[in-house]
């Protein structure tokens, strides 16, 4: 089993991701936020790239959803939530069917598709995600969403920490740009070093300390949403 990684969504090329099992990564906060999401009772969760396509969506369906999501961190004006996972709760999100569109995490999602799988991972199923990896027995692509196309430090550590959990139930080849993000999560197992991530300190800088806690919580669910046929289940 090979595992590769991809530093952000505006590196994802087709040839790399085709018919490989994708872990999509957008800890800070996407991935985060529709692993909350599922967990707490909604049907299912609409990735859309744009808002202009999320509006669209929203407006045809008979049924009611909730709009999520972020620009520059912030919540879109005029959306029901923002991209904080902590808003996602079970009372807001169960039975209902959420549409999301995010900077970054959105658009790796979609970016990805051609691959055989598309999981969705977090620091907080991280476990999981490895464990459903070794279930589907094929070669792997972390796709880190990145920040505005730039590597990200958040993901990076991400993607160590799922390593990690992989290399400890079988035997894996990893590219050298896996290796490295392994090494760095092997030397800040406490995350330490992702204080120095430039979107830590964005949503830092917004007063979101706890959307920052919640995120970097490992392990805390153990469900593995997937991606296929446009919707997240």
């Amino acid at each position: 089993m090979k595992v590769d990684l991809i530093i952000s969504a505006d590196d994802i090329k087709r040839e790399k991701v085709v018919d490989k099992s994708v872990v999509v990564i957008d800890m800070l906060r996407a991935t985060s936020v529709i692993v909350t999401a599922i967990n707490n009772g909604c049907n299912k969760v609409i990735p859309v790239v744009s808002i202009e396509e999320a509006l669209n969506i929203v407006n045809k369906a008979k049924e009611r959803h909730i709009l999520g999501g972020e620009r520059k961190a912030l919540k879109i004006e005029g959306f029901d939530c923002s991209n904080s996972p902590l808003e996602y709760t079970c009372e807001m999100v169960k039975d209902k069917v959420i549409v999301i569109t995010t900077s970054n995490g959105t658009r790796a999602i979609k970016g990805s598709e051609g691959a055989r799988n598309i999981l969705i991972g977090a620091l907080i199923n991280a476990k999981a995600v490895a464990e459903k990896l070794i279930e589907l027995n094929n070669d792997i692509v972390l796709v880190n969403a990145g920040t505005y196309g730039e590597f990200s430090i958040d993901d990076f550590l991400c993607s160590g920490y799922i390593i990690e959990c992989l290399i400890k139930n079988l035997d894996v080849e990893l590219t050298d740009i896996a290796k490295t993000a392994h090494y760095l999560y092997k030397a800040n197992p406490n995350l330490e070093f992702i204080e120095n991530a430039s979107h830590f300190k964005r949503i830092k800088e917004l007063n979101l300390e706890e959307d920052l806690i919640y995120c970097c919580k490992k392990d805390i669910i153990d469900i593995v949403p997937e991606y296929a046929d446009e919707v997240i289940l």
